[in-house]
């Protein structure tokens, strides 16, 4: 099934990222609720996943999949240069 690859790349992705950090340190205030953070947290993922979709359901029709693709590879690369560039300092 197509979903199975998406699901598991985006969950991969997320794991250790500054949202879910924010989403632990969140939880660890005894004053708020666990669940609430849970809800707030998701709902605040899924709005930023539907604007990531509807926006990237428009962008072919502007820019070719293959420069996207090409663009979004090379973005990541620098990324990565950058990160590893900084543990250095």
């Amino acid at each position: 099934m197509a979903l199975w690859p998406i699901f598991l790349t985006v969950f991969l992705a997320e794991l250790g990222d500054k949202t879910q950090l924010a989403t632990l340190l969140f939880a660890t205030d005894q004053r708020v609720s666990k669940v609430g953070v849970f809800f707030a947290s998701s709902a605040a993922l899924i709005l930023s996943t539907l604007l990531a979709v509807i926006i990237g359901g428009q962008l072919p029709n502007y820019i070719s999949p293959r420069t996207l693709k090409l663009t979004a590879g090379i973005g990541f690369i620098a990324i990565g240069i950058w990160v590893l560039v900084d543990l250095r300092h």
